[in-house]
């Protein structure tokens, strides 16, 4: 009886995580799939906890509620109060914690299982039987397990000192795709042994170490402006060795949400691949936004810069017909949603229309700006994908660029020397007039210098984003 209600616990748990999943792939039903798949998430834990078969002393118990109670406080707690900003951070630091999960429960179970199989009665009885194929079977999964998932592990954390400016630059030691790739076959060769031979402990924590080091030598060298990708590519591993651990618990509800993290994570990276128009591998091996500070591009002449004070651009704005905002990291960094969204509801009021342009890649971490606009409550209606914006800049009066840098460069698209060479941008340059709000000159994330703002149509609107809008907003209701 216990057993046919856990499977129904699992049962509901994998069909919410397909639902929640389903639902997330629209802005407008997102939070409610996210619950829908914590509801699934919950019933399956409490079935695990009181369903089982086995015998549970009420110390076990207290262990177990006392560790979800918390990480419950801890990680609502951080989830609350994480900045805008913080947000690809905290997901590279839950993402490797989940990684972390999955290579301790491959530890544990392989020393479970040279236990068992060091008493001489369960292992005659297995040499004897046709139990082997199913014993490499359970290797198979321990060893993956532990290799993908303490990858992810340090990679991940190796991406959140990136992204928190702790471990600015890449590093990149010499012959570094020659080492990497001979230092992967090793552990894969090193983890194959172990299987075959069934190997020991001490061999296993030597694998452990082997796969931390890797999942560093794997992350150091890639770019700042790669890790939205990197982010994405580590979560699929992450749910590739929860799925290992479904396998070997022959637990559904996790092999079913392993499998869905692991292959919604790969199918992103693949799309943030293509919106770059760059493969993965080159990603991985490229370095790109790592290499240069220079702010030459090629031999093109760039030209001079002119900048626009805030009672010019009001007015310029003010009697658009069309407008488009195109978001990027500097208005997180700046906390200036709030006021962004007031912009446009002041120009709409004065019957302007204003749309945001969104690219793939904008911000630190894949809907980094959808989600960013959406606590401003800007209307998901108003947030337009590249592919979608880019035919409407010819018809668009003043695109206001605040914050965002490499994907509106043209560089792209006319410098084959530049490292973002070929990478779909939006076009704003199209547009009849061009305003871009920056603090600085400085360069962007890429590292690399932006021709657009030498571009005739193209005005720097220099200044904090937040204070820069707010003076604007307040210019705009004067006239």
């Amino acid at each position: 009886m216990k057993h046919n209600l856990l499977e129904i616990c699992y049962l509901i748990g994998s069909i919410t995580f397909i639902v929640g999943l389903k639902m997330m792939g629209n802005a407008k039903t997102a939070r409610k799939g996210n619950l829908i798949a914590a509801v699934g998430m919950t019933i399956a834990i409490v079935g695990t906890i009181f369903l089982h078969d086995n015998e549970v002393s009420g110390l076990v118990y207290g262990l177990i509620f006392g560790a979800i109670a918390l990480g419950t406080v801890i990680g609502w707690f951080t989830a609350k109060k994480v900045q805008m900003t913080k947000m690809p951070e905290l997901v590279s630091m839950f993402n490797g914690m989940g990684g972390a999960c999955a290579a301790l429960i491959s530890i544990i179970e392989y020393n479970h299982l040279q236990h068992t199989m060091h008493n001489p009665i369960v292992g005659a009885a297995i040499v004897l039987s046709d139990s082997m194929d199913k014993l490499y079977g359970v290797l198979i999964a321990i060893i993956a397990g532990l290799i993908i998932g303490t990858v992810s592990f340090s990679g991940s954390i190796i991406a959140y000192l990136k992204l928190n400016g702790t471990m600015a630059k890449p590093i990149r030691i010499p012959s570094y795709n020659i080492i990497n790739t001979m230092f992967m076959i090793g552990v894969l060769a090193f983890g194959t042994y172990i299987v075959f031979t069934g190997g020991n402990s001490t061999l296993l924590y030597l694998l452990f170490a082997a796969a931390i080091l890797y999942g560093i030598l794997f992350t150091i060298p890639i770019g700042g402006a790669d890790m939205p990708v990197v982010i994405s590519l580590l979560n699929s591993f992450t749910g590739l060795a929860a799925a290992f651990g479904g396998f070997l618990y022959d637990n559904k509800v996790m092999l079913t949400g392993g499998i869905l993290v692991g292959s919604a994570g790969t199918l992103l990276t693949l799309v943030m691949c293509k919106a770059m128009n760059r493969p993965l591998s080159n990603v991985i091996f490229g370095a790109f936004g790592g290499g240069t500070t220079s702010t030459d591009s090629g031999d093109q002449t760039k030209g001079s810069i002119k900048d626009v004070n805030v009672s010019d651009l009001a007015i310029l704005l003010n009697y658009s017909k069309k407008v488009v905002i195109v978001p990027g990291y500097g208005l997180a960094v700046a906390q200036a949603q709030h006021i962004i969204h007031e912009l446009e509801l002041l120009l709409e009021e004065r019957g302007v229309e204003v749309k945001y342009a969104i690219h793939p890649v904008a911000g630190r971490m894949p809907g980094h700006m959808n989600v960013l606009l959406a606590e401003s409550n800007v209307s998901y209606d108003k947030l337009v994908e590249m592919d979608d914006i880019n035919p409407e800049f010819d018809q668009t009066d003043v695109v206001l660029i605040v914050g965002a840098n490499d994907v509106v460069n043209p560089a792209a698209k006319s410098d084959p020397s530049s490292p973002i060479y070929g990478m779909p941008i939006l076009e704003v340059d199209h547009a009849k007039n061009i305003v871009v709000n920056k603090r600085s000159m400085n360069a962007g994330y890429a590292g690399i210098d932006n021709l657009l703002f030498y571009n005739p149509k193209c005005s720097m609107f220099f200044g904090d984003a937040k204070k820069a809008l707010t003076n604007l907003v307040a210019e705009i209701k004067m006239l």
